[in-house]
């Protein structure tokens, strides 16, 4: 379990879940947490998931309260009165609710926490390359604020681990998703958030950093203080599930919330 190093204050607890401590066989060995009632198939035992979610739920002293993701940028509001095993189609979800754990599930996305300075409420943001570039962060930080009363200035983030800037090779489709240029030359002075590749075939590809890409807006939204972002999914198999590496894999967690 990574804790996430960030100046969030002692009333707000955030946790992500590693592939380990779990009690999944191949191929989702161990700590597999995606919920058995979401859509698709190749799914993991029911039983070995269910104790996995219990191991995690007691690990946070929160109840974590998970989503049906469709890299899209809906947000939820959590209640603390939401029932099991029933899943809001969402990608985001906000809480100012003690002991509600807002939850997303990754396996290469980019997983973004936020809470507000103060601790009055938590936010979880699952950011893949689509979800991203349609404002799924955005709309999380403005439900957060609009749910507290906070400016955007007074909220804090933690990026989690995802597919790095290595291994996220792109087409021209997710360049242009973010208003890039794909003739457009580098820029030597500035972050480089999509870098050229030519494929040995002659194709030109682009290796994306999602993590800069999300600071990138972040920033424009006006949240300044933001930490994490140094792992990659897919360079460390033996603590993190990978999709792009794997394909038939788990799903870990990010969670947060607010504490008793």
């Amino acid at each position: 379990m990574l804790r996430p190093s960030w100046p969030a204050p002692a009333g707000v607890g955030a946790a992500f879940s590693t592939r380990r401590g779990g009690v999944s066989a191949a191929p989702y060995d161990s700590f597999n947490l995606r919920p058995p009632g979401l859509r698709g198939d190749a799914l993991d035992a029911p039983e070995a998931v269910f104790e996995n979610q219990r191991r995690f739920a007691a690990a946070l002293g929160a109840r974590p309260v998970y989503l049906d993701q469709v890299h899209g940028a809906e947000v939820v509001r959590l209640r603390g009165d939401e029932p099991e095993h029933v899943f809001a189609r969402a990608d985001a979800s906000v809480s100012t609710a003690v002991g509600v754990a807002c939850t997303v599930l990754v396996a290469d996305c980019l997983p973004v926490l936020l809470c507000t300075a103060d601790g009055r409420g938590v936010g979880a943001a699952h950011a893949g390359w689509r979800g991203l570039a349609g404002g799924v962060v955005e709309a999380c930080a403005t439900a957060l604020c609009e749910a507290t009363g906070a400016a955007p200035g007074e909220l804090l983030a933690w990026l989690g681990p995802c597919i790095g800037p290595r291994s996220f090779e792109v087409g021209q489709d997710v360049v242009e998703a973010f208003g890039g240029d794909p003739a457009a030359e580098p820029d030597a002075d500035a972050p480089a958030l999509f870098r050229p590749r030519l494929r040995a075939d002659g194709q030109r590809r682009w290796l994306a950093d999602l993590t800069a890409l999300a600071r990138a807006r972040l920033a424009a939204f006006g949240v300044v203080q933001v930490s994490g972002g140094s792992w990659c999914t897919v360079e460390d198999g033996s603590r993190f599930f990978s999709f792009r590496r794997d394909r038939i894999t788990g799903r870990m967690a990010a969670a947060v919330w607010r504490r008793g």
